[in-house]
């Protein structure tokens, strides 16, 4: 299933009490229940396909029947792969994810790049459905680096800016230099 295309959510609360499942996703994509990595992808993808980010940030699995909260240390899901198709404002980015759904950047699914301000570090992240993100994996980065031109004539960004264009839409990355 494409990583857009997921139940319908929304803000309404589902039926049953919820809870607390021992559940935590870790900053690089794992799944834990009760302290053990999940193994089994099918499981995990499963699990994902209910995920949902409530109005305040916090993580849920929700089913007709009970939903329950969901420690995640970072985003849910991580980006392990780049295909690029096209180029200049007709590029097409496309992201796997460490689920194996394929998202394109565009303006649904944006790409942003968020700055640590204790230690400068960047990490990129792109929108996969419905307030989840995948963050970009370092080496994909790169990749995107590599692609990377000035804003389009005109645009309200930094001088120095450098950005990548997807579906017709332009994404900054931050500075050059």
């Amino acid at each position: 299933m494409p990583a857009d295309q997921s139940p319908e959510q929304s803000t309404t609360p589902s039926p049953g009490a919820p809870g607390a499942y021992d559940i935590r996703i870790a900053r690089d994509g794992t799944w834990y229940h009760e302290g053990a990595p999940i193994g089994r992808k099918p499981l995990v993808r499963l699990f994902a396909s209910v995920l949902w980010r409530d109005d305040d940030g916090d993580y849920w699995l929700r089913t007709p029947v009970e939903r329950g909260r969901v420690d995640v240390e970072d985003v849910p899901f991580t980006a392990v792969e780049l295909s690029v198709k096209g180029e200049g404002d007709g590029q097409i980015l496309a992201f796997r994810t460490n689920l194996d759904d394929w998202v394109e950047a565009d303006s649904q699914h944006p790409l942003r790049v968020a700055v640590d301000t204790e230690n400068g570090r960047i990490s990129p992240y792109i929108v996969v459905r419905d307030r989840l993100e995948a963050r970009v994996l370092r080496p994909v980065y790169y990749e995107l680096a590599e692609l990377a031109v000035a804003p389009p004539a005109g645009a309200d960004w930094p001088e120095d800016c450098l950005g990548v264009w997807s579906n017709g839409a332009f994404f900054p990355l931050g500075a050059a230099g």
